[in-house]
């Protein structure tokens, strides 16, 4: 069965912040917020609930790839494209 590439998402993320949200884009990545604190993953799991809501993908189509333990990230994203990915991204920016 044909399975598509996961499409890469660099995102820096700033844990234990007041809200979740996108809060820009420079130098291809993503610079997000993220309420939950750098605990037992807790942020890393808000992450990617965060991301599955702005991006309308199950939290199952999202993975970290690489920077579990790091403020930077790259996030694997099945079932969306890259400009659809970018796009749904972009709109969140305040």
């Amino acid at each position: 069965m044909f399975k598509e590439e996961p499409v890469t998402i660099t995102v820096r993320v700033q844990p234990n912040a007041r809200q979740n949200k996108v809060t820009g884009f420079k130098d291809g990545v993503w610079q997000l917020t993220i309420a939950a604190p750098p605990v037992k993953g807790k942020a890393n799991q808000g992450l990617i609930k965060f991301l599955s809501d702005i991006l309308g993908v199950a939290k199952s189509n999202l993975a970290i790839e690489k920077g579990m333990a790091s403020k930077r990230k790259t996030i694997a994203v099945n079932g969306l494209t890259r400009s659809q990915a970018m796009k749904q991204l972009g709109s969140q920016v305040l």
